[in-house]
């Protein structure tokens, strides 16, 4: 009697150890799974269109409740969760104060900076029970230095840095791709206030290498590359980009240094240096129904290199602008609306209009005696030989040059860049990938707190407008681009880190075999020991459906316990990310299983 005692003390004192003597273990919550939502579907639902909003539907991470907005289910929780908590521990890390402002936000605060006009019909817009206007908040720079200009007073208490976690809105026309473009998101949002330049660019520069290390512990493949502001205005910006082959957004990075930079701001050099000398005589020729650069060079049998195509786009006075490139090259307005003379915002120009000021339709309009304001793009202009509109219809020059028929250009950068260029920094050429923009980072300068007056008194008891730095975090974003960039046929591939569960225990036949269920939950509570976040399957389903699940959900680690492996001593494992299981000795679990989650632990 004493010897079964005995045993059964040693069988549960794992068990009696995590009750009584392993307080901090009570943050690891057990979990199995005919005790949790698992709620996948084997089909794709019709309206998903990319593989992140598929997946996370079939895997019952979230569900629609209206166009673009999104519950979260508890398997999905947990991975925002974790997103969370690596971006709020390096953002503690950085320096950064946590905050929670109000998402309703009143309309004052938004007209004294002049986006209540401005943002457009993004902007959700309601009245309370008295009539005042409100808002929804889509970002939170109206109530962040409205804070600041009521709480501070000194340069004294400067720089200071404020971030939240927290639920915004942004009423888009046509919400898709799920959680990625959606209209309610959850964003990291940082704020700091500085009293000059060099205290904003320390700050930037702290945020950067932050979200470096956020990057890096989420285990996602990115870059960080040089951006345009946009709407939210400043000078310098980052955005950090998890590469994916569905991204949105094209990214130039050069094949022999660090340069990297979004393909819109990206400097697009041309490849040769020096232009041929002409070698033909100008002539004119008839281009009936040779209306655009494919046609052109088809019907010319020519290359697309030499043929030069203008583009006429809204001048900031009424008038019109051109811009000369080449046929192989696309204009990039960003660039383009920055030049001297250019509408803003960038707008081409009506065909009736340009008829009237220019005698001729689109598809025929040249540089040569075109008498408005002209930029060239560095690489049009060292093309010699040329052919372009005659500024008469269904009329081409061909071996036009510049210098010769023409002024000779001052030419500027006003194309995108494309894979091959060489490289803005000197060192390499550009590689062109797709990108998935998941945080960006600001420096707004003044434009803020100038228009809401969030001064400080400074050294010499003067008040000064305070310079800002702004930092963004898209969580949920963070979730479907990790997703797009870690996936294969059968699911979800996610890293460790950001996986809802680290490890699945599959025992065959839990709920029929007392020696699997025995061993199962023995592993379960051992895993907890070890702080390993597990999920015990004992759903009393066929095994192909368990795997399928859990391949679908994407587990990263999966062993199984079944009768014939525990009667020949043996556990079978399998990485999400492995092509084959591998059987292995049943007394090495334990070790297996710490080597795996914890390695420094076997090297202490």
């Amino acid at each position: 009697m004493t010897l079964i005692v005995d045993s059964c003390f040693d069988y549960f004192r794992p068990l009696f150890n995590i009750i009584f003597f392993l307080p901090n273990l009570r943050l690891i919550k057990p979990m199995k799974a005919s005790r949790f939502h698992l709620a996948t579907l084997k089909e794709t639902p019709v309206d998903a269109e990319i593989v992140s909003h598929q997946l996370m539907l079939r895997a019952g991470l979230i569900r629609r409740i209206a166009s673009g907005i999104y519950s979260w289910m508890p398997l999905g929780l947990r991975v925002l969760r974790k997103v969370e908590n690596i971006v709020r521990e390096e953002m503690n890390n950085a320096g950064g104060l946590e905050v929670l402002l109000p998402s309703c936000q009143p309309a004052e605060l938004w007209q004294e900076t002049g986006r209540w006009e401005q943002f457009g019909p993004e902007l959700l817009r309601m009245k309370d029970r008295h009539q005042r206007d409100y808002c929804i908040g889509p970002t939170h720079e109206e109530v962040i230095v409205d804070i600041f200009r009521r709480e501070f007073k000194s340069y004294k208490q400067l720089p200071v840095n404020f971030y939240q976690i927290q639920t915004k809105f942004r009423d888009e026309i046509r919400p898709r791709f799920g959680v990625m473009r959606s209209r309610e998101f959850i964003m990291k949002d940082a704020y700091s206030f500085h009293l000059n330049q060099e205290s904003l660019q320390k700050t930037y520069e702290v945020m950067y290498q932050a979200y470096s290390n956020i990057f890096d512990r989420f285990g996602l493949s990115y870059r960080a590359v040089k951006a345009d502001s946009g709407s939210i205005g400043g000078s310098t910006s980052h955005e950090f980009h998890v590469l994916a082959d569905s991204g949105e957004d094209a990214i130039a990075f050069s094949d022999k240094s660090q340069y990297a930079a979004n393909v819109e701001m990206a400097e697009a050099l041309p490849g040769d240096q020096i232009r041929a000398e002409p070698s033909k005589d100008m002539e004119s020729i008839d281009t009936p129904n040779l209306h655009t650069i494919d046609d052109l060079a088809q019907g010319l049998k020519l290359d697309t290199k030499q043929c030069l195509k203008t583009l006429i786009v809204s001048g900031d006075k009424g008038g019109l602008v051109a811009f000369v490139i080449r046929g192989d090259h696309d204009l990039n307005p960003l660039k383009a609306e920055k030049l001297e003379g250019v509408a803003t915002p960038f707008l081409l120009a009506e065909r009736e209009q340009i008829k009237t000021m220019l005698g001729s339709d689109l598809g025929s309009i040249g540089p040569i005696g075109l008498n408005i304001l002209t930029y060239v793009d560095h690489s049009a202009a060292l093309v010699s030989d040329f052919v372009c509109g005659a500024n008469s219809n269904d009329k081409h020059y061909i071996n036009a040059n510049w210098g010769r028929d023409c002024d000779e250009p001052t030419s500027v950068d006003i194309r995108n860049a494309l894979d091959g260029d060489p490289s803005p920094d000197g060192e390499g050429h550009l590689k062109i990938l797709r990108g998935i923009e998941v945080g960006h980072v600001f420096q707004l300068g003044e434009k803020y707190s100038e228009a809401m007056q969030a001064t400080v008194l400074d050294e010499n008891g003067k008040n000064k407008v305070t310079s800002m730095g702004c930092y963004g975090i898209g969580i949920t974003r963070v979730v479907a681009a990790a997703i797009e960039q870690n996936n294969d046929e059968n699911g979800i591939l996610w890293p460790d880190s950001l996986a809802p569960f680290q490890l699945v225990i599959c025992p065959l036949n839990y709920n029929k075999s007392d020696m699997v269920k025995q061993a199962a939950d023995q592993l379960y509570l051992d895993c907890q020991k070890l702080g390993i976040e597990v999920l015990l399957d004992d759903r009393p389903l066929r095994p192909g459906v368990i795997f399928s699940d859990m391949e679908l959900i994407g587990i990263p680690h999966r062993v199984v316990l079944s009768e014939r492996g525990l009667k020949s001593e043996q556990f079978e494992y399998k990485g999400r990310r492995d092509n084959e299981s591998q059987d292995l000795p049943l007394y090495e679990l334990t070790d297996f299983l710490t080597k795996l989650f914890n390695p420094s632990s076997q090297s202490a």
